[in-house]
C-alpha cells in the first residue's frame, strides 16, 4: 500500500520561476558589449542554450562547481558568437547575477498551488541547483509562510540528481520518500533523482513541444511519472 503523501518538494528555476529579458538572448547580448566581446546573435540563443545543457551532465559526483556552470555560460556565450579576452568575466558577472531574485518572476499558477497544498496541510519543501539563498529567495517571493523546508546544490555541497541532496530534504521535513512527491522540469535532474531514493516524481512540461523519445528515461512511463502542464494539476495529483 503506498502511503499517504505528507509533503510536496519543488524544483526552483523554470517550475516555480522563469528569468526576466536580463536572461533572454537580448540581455545576453548586452552583457556581451559591455564586456567588448563582439557580435553576440540573441537569435542563437535558444540553440546556445540546447547546446550547453549538455554541459551540465558531464560531472559523474555531481558535485557542486561553479565553474561548471560558468563553463556553461561561457560555452552559451561563444554559441551566440562572442568572442574576446572579456569572455570569463562575463560568464562569471552573469553566473552572480542569476542569483538576484529580482531578475525572476514567479509563475502565475505557484501561489494558488502552493496555498492549495498548504490547505490540505501538505508539507512543501524546496531543492535547487543553485547559489542562490532560498532563504532570500522565498522571502522575495513571499512564500515564507508556504516552504517548511529547503535545501540548495551550494549549501549541500551536491547537485540533482545526487541522492544525498533529497534524503536531507526528506530529513528537513521529517518525512519517508514513500511520503513524498518530487515535482520539477527535468527528467534527469528532478524525477530520476527522487524515483532513486524512492520518491515518486510528476514532470512539469510547461512547453507545448511534445514529450521526445525517451525523454521519460528508460523504463519509465506515464504511469509511472505523469506529466503535466501547469503546475495546478499537481493538486489533483498528490
Amino acid at each position: 500500500m503506498v502511503p499517504p503523501t505528507r509533503a510536496v518538494l519543488f524544483d526552483v528555476d523554470f517550475t516555480l520561476i522563469h528569468p526576466g529579458p536580463m536572461f533572454q538572448g537580448e540581455g545576453y547580448r548586452d552583457f556581451c558589449a559591455r564586456h567588448g566581446l563582439g557580435t553576440c546573435n540573441p537569435d542563437a540563443f535558444e540553440a546556445a542554450v540546447a547546446s550547453a545543457s549538455l554541459l551540465l551532465d558531464e560531472s559523474d559526483d555531481h558535485a557542486y562547481d561553479p565553474a561548471l556552470f560558468i563553463r556553461y555560460i561561457r560555452h552559451l556565450l561563444q554559441r551566440m558568437g562572442a568572442s574576446g579576452p572579456g569572455l570569463d568575466a562575463c560568464a562569471e558577472e552573469i553566473y552572480s547575477e542569476w542569483a538576484g531574485c529580482h531578475h525572476f518572476s514567479l509563475y502565475e499558477d505557484v501561489l494558488p498551488t502552493l496555498r492549495a497544498l498548504r490547505g490540505r496541510g501538505l508539507l512543501i519543501g524546496l531543492i535547487s541547483n543553485t547559489h542562490r539563498s532560498l532563504e532570500t529567495f522565498a522571502s522575495h517571493f513571499e512564500l515564507d509562510q508556504l516552504v517548511s523546508a529547503s535545501i540548495s546544490s551550494l549549501e549541500h555541497g551536491y547537485n540533482k540528481p545526487h541522492p544525498s541532496i533529497f534524503r536531507t530534504a526528506l530529513r528537513l521535513l521529517a518525512v519517508t520518500p514513500g511520503e513524498a512527491v518530487m515535482v520539477g522540469d527535468s527528467y534527469r535532474h528532478d524525477i530520476e533523482g527522487a524515483r532513486a531514493v524512492g520518491m515518486r516524481g510528476i514532470l512539469l512540461r510547461r512547453s507545448a513541444l511534445p514529450l521526445g523519445p525517451g525523454e521519460l528515461g528508460a523504463g519509465a512511463s506515464r504511469a509511472d511519472v505523469p506529466v503535466i502542464a501547469t503546475l495546478g494539476e499537481v493538486v489533483t495529483l498528490v
